[in-house]
């Protein structure tokens, strides 16, 4: 080979590998963001660009700029370069490369890093379908929803720096622009927490605020814990309401879920307390918004699974509807226990479901749909038999199935007491219509009451009596035994202008001359039967006096000019003169 083939020889080699270097055959550097890709407009963002050790120069590109965005030395060791953006707005949004220069040459250009800086239009709402708790090893599916025309929605799950999952977004007929992700199967290995966002095709780095983010549960098969009030389940707007979850497990955490919410389900930690382990979740000033059925669950803190769910407690709300129905009851609010009880609840306005409460119990309120008669819409809630336990204090309400947890405000309060059982079978409960009601007891009460007085005083009276027939005797007065002696009506034209002359047989055992009889009339007894006392005195003889009981209406009366007295002065009072034969 001559010297000349040599050099040239000599001089490819040397000159090929810088041509290379010029030409970007160094490898690629690598290209990433902290905290993330995706960051909020006004927040700081970090740009790494990494590449071999012999650079001593990194360029950031930026796509649509024909000059490099930015510059940096390299940082010890000297393989990276920072690129800090310490307030991020929309001119940062898109898509960047970078490569690094050394003594060899340039390097190939990284991959692209999309910078998405959100925070530009209203945020959507993500859901589950039909719910966040899946059990483990199961599918769900999350929907984005929005009003505002989106060309696409984004879902980015929590710890993951890029989108999950990109979909274009429909228009059902329901009007809002949506977008379906199916999700799963889902592990209790794993938290599953997600956010969508949404974008136009035109503006792509440019997003919605994120939705609220939305947690999976993943239940498993331990024991489902017991979720409770201490209140009523119905509840007025402004009242303060607690929600109990407990657990015979040692649970170190639970969770509260409120059915169909968009909300992420509240977490709570163990509070000490005696007994049951449990948290409290407090819902209150209560409005609208606290409505619906709740669930909750309980966990451990060293395993991301889920308890099963509790049983499901409804919050209902009332004064939501205008109406107020009316509560009525048959056969009348004191019944005996044993006997069939109707209570009645009506409105006038529309309601296509009626609920009865009792106050201060913790059960649901039972609930029957409406039927509309006589002008008015009704339930009849029934307790056949009734039982003392039944006996206290009831409202009603009314409710829409479109809103069922959304009541209209209470019905006056209705006291049902039962009393003891009736000893025999009580009487079938009656149309609410019929008259027949509790007033036929007031009525048989007060009968019995008015016939106790009317007996007393009778008894009063016929002592009274007694007592003075008794004071009007004197001592030492034989009682006379009188007998009836042929006693005629006077019917003669005389007897029509005498006075009354009173008749009447008087036996004596010591028959006696010039017997006078003196009548005696108490007028203030007013005895209707006219009864006269007849004294029988004989004249210059001891004072033995007999009296006798007569009847003036028994007896002939006649009447006659009244006679002077002995003493010249005429009687007060006409006089009654009784005829008596003494033996």
């Amino acid at each position: 080979m001559t010297p000349t083939l040599t050099t040239l020889l000599l001089l490819g080699l040397s000159v090929g590998p810088r041509t290379r270097a010029q030409a970007g055959t160094l490898p690629a550097p690598s290209l990433w963001a902290e905290p993330g890709s995706v960051v909020p407009w006004g927040s700081t963002v970090t740009i790494w660009c990494q590449g071999i050790l012999e650079a001593h120069e990194f360029h950031l590109d930026k796509d649509g700029h024909p000059v490099p965005w930015d510059r940096q030395k390299p940082l010890e060791p000297g393989n990276k370069a920072k690129f800090s953006i310490r307030y991020v707005t929309e001119q940062y949004a898109g898509r960047y490369h970078c490569s690094c220069q050394s003594p060899t040459g340039s390097s190939e250009g990284s991959d692209p890093l999309e910078l998405v800086v959100t925070g530009f239009h209203a945020k959507p709402t993500l859901s589950a379908l039909p719910n966040p708790m899946v059990t483990s090893g199961g599918k769900v599916t999350l929907q984005c929803t929005s009003w505002t025309g989106f060309h696409r929605f984004v879902l980015m799950r929590e710890g993951e720096p890029r989108p999950a999952w990109t979909l274009d977004s429909q228009r059902p007929t329901s009007g809002q622009f949506q977008a379906l992700f199916p999700v799963g199967p889902v592990t209790p290995s794993a938290r599953w927490t997600f956010r969508c966002h949404g974008y136009f095709n035109n503006t792509p780095q440019l997003w919605s605020y994120p939705s609220d983010p939305l947690e999976l549960l993943v239940s498993g098969v331990s024991r489902k814990p017991s979720l409770l009030t201490q209140q009523s389940p119905v509840v007025t707007p402004g009242q303060r309401l607690t929600l109990q979850c407990r657990s015979h497990v040692g649970y170190d955490r639970f969770a509260l879920y409120k059915e169909a919410a968009h909300d992420l389900p509240q977490h709570l930690s163990r509070q000490p307390q005696a007994g049951p382990s449990g948290a409290d979740f407090p819902l209150g000033p209560v409005n609208s918004s606290h409505g619906g059925r709740y669930t909750c669950y309980g966990g451990h803190n060293l395993s991301s699974e889920w308890s099963a769910p509790s049983d499901p407690l409804d919050i209902l709300v009332t004064g939501q509807l205008p109406s107020t129905p009316s509560l009525s009851v048959q056969p009348g609010p004191m019944v005996a226990s044993g006997e069939n009880v109707t209570l009645l609840c009506q409105s006038w306005s529309f309601v296509d479901t009626f609920l009865l409460s009792k106050e201060g119990a913790a059960d649901p309120p039972l609930r029957l749909r409406s039927k509309y008669r006589a002008g008015h819409y009704q339930a009849k809630f029934s307790m056949n038999p009734v039982t003392s336990a039944q006996g206290g204090t009831y409202r009603c309400y009314g409710s829409y199935s479109t809103s069922p947890h959304l009541l209209s405000h209470p019905s006056d309060p209705l006291e049902l007491q039962v009393s003891g059982s009736s000893g025999e079978p009580g009487p079938p409960a009656t149309d609410p219509s019929s008259t027949a009601g509790p007033n036929r007891y007031l009525y048989v009460l007060i009968g019995a009451a008015g016939a106790f007085v009317l007996l007393l005083c009778l008894l009063v009276v016929l002592l009274v009596r007694r007592r003075r027939q008794g004071k009007g005797r004197k001592p030492g007065a034989a009682d006379p035994e009188p007998q009836d002696r042929g006693l005629q009506d006077s019917s003669g034209p005389a007897a029509a202008t005498q006075e009354e002359t009173l008749y009447a047989a008087v036996q004596d055992a010591q028959p006696e001359e010039g017997v006078e009889l003196d009548q005696r009339q108490d007028a203030e007894d007013g005895d209707p039967q006219g009864t006269t006392y007849a004294q029988a005195a004989a004249c210059d003889a001891p004072p033995d006096v007999t009296y006798a009981q007569l009847n003036r209406l028994t007896l002939r009366r006649e009447t006659s000019a009244p006679h002077s007295s002995q003493a010249g002065e005429p009687p007060a009072e006409p006089s009654v003169y009784a005829a008596l034969a003494i033996r």
